[in-house]
């Protein structure tokens, strides 16, 4: 296979010449925002969907306005960086996607600009785990009174590396981390719901939670497909101990279930039947079978690039 072709401020070029100055604002202060995406291939139109790629960049916009890094990229030079990106590398198979702004300047802590955009995509890693054992971390979620934690600012994965870092080392997958209130807040990377008695619940977006736009559409799906009344509030950490089920959700973890947490098991210990079914339901509509959500779905081949000259 040819090497994969990122793109890099509006030229396509290889993985390998795709870089940065180690002394960038990017590196030195991890002044950088970004997006994580999936596309999803269909052999049934042999066609490959970005999800909710209008929702990403949005999202990306925000981060950018919050950290107040100044650009001229436009939503559909955004968009197009996406689908270029997919089209170049001919894709026929399942990707994750990165679109990443930073700062290129080597400068100062508050320097601005300029912004560099750079979108890689590559074939989706395959996870072979069907379920979690989580812990509650000893680290604290980030607050908004510090860091914002509803964007996606390359600085604040830090928190959930470490919390990430210290589970692994105690013999677990993943870890919880509540937040400053001590209220649950999020999993590195993911939301958390949990299902209680035929409901679900999962932490509000002012729990310090990352505005997550795998969430949102969970929230929409157990409502209007699963008939799933859906709950949003502070959820204590000893909820987690007692409720029948426990799931994670987010681009990359998909829909992951949680069978048990500090050791404790939740619910019988399997994936539980709210789950498994809300799980299937989202593979059904991230992959175009239902035509209700087509609208949350953008073609790649059948949809053009970026004008170059876009930003």
């Amino acid at each position: 296979m040819t090497e994969r072709r990122v793109f890099l401020n509006g030229v396509m070029v290889p993985y390998g010449e795709a870089r940065i100055p180690v002394q960038s604002c990017a590196v030195k202060f991890g002044a950088s925002v970004f997006e994580g995406l999936r596309a999803y291939w269909s052999d049934a139109t042999e066609e490959l969907y970005v999800f909710r790629l209008e929702d990403h960049v949005g999202r990306l916009l925000s981060s950018l306005r919050l950290t107040r890094m100044q650009h001229e990229f436009t939503r559909e030079f955004l968009v197009g960086s996406v689908l270029m990106t997919l089209q170049a590398n001919r894709y026929r198979e399942d990707v994750h996607i990165r679109q990443t702004a930073y700062i290129e300047a080597d400068g100062e802590v508050d320097t601005l600009g300029p912004v560099g955009i750079a979108v890689d995509a590559r074939p989706r890693r395959m996870t072979s785990k069907d379920s979690v054992a989580a812990c509650v971390s000893s680290w604290c979620r980030i607050s908004d009174h510090s860091m914002p934690p509803r964007i996606k600012a390359s600085a604040n994965y830090q928190n959930g590396r470490l919390a990430m870092v210290q589970a692994k080392l105690d013999g677990y997958d993943c870890p919880l981390l509540l937040n400053s209130q001590g209220k649950v807040s999020e999993a590195p990377g993911a939301c958390c719901f949990i299902v209680r008695e035929g409901v679900a619940l999962t932490p509000p977006v002012t729990a310090d939670i990352l505005e997550s736009i795998t969430r949102a559409s969970l929230v929409e799906l157990f409502g209007s497909v699963l008939g799933v009344r859906v709950i949003e509030r502070d959820l204590d950490r000893t909820e987690l101990y007692i409720a029948d089920e426990v799931f994670l959700c987010g681009t990359a973890w998909e829909i992951m279930p949680v069978t048990s947490i500090d050791r404790l098991t939740i619910g019988t210990g399997t994936v539980g039947a709210v789950t498994e079914t809300v799980r299937k339901v989202y593979s059904r509509v991230v992959r175009g079978e239902d035509e209700t959500y087509r609208r949350w779905l953008t073609p790649v081949y059948k949809a053009s690039g970026p004008e170059k000259d876009g930003r």
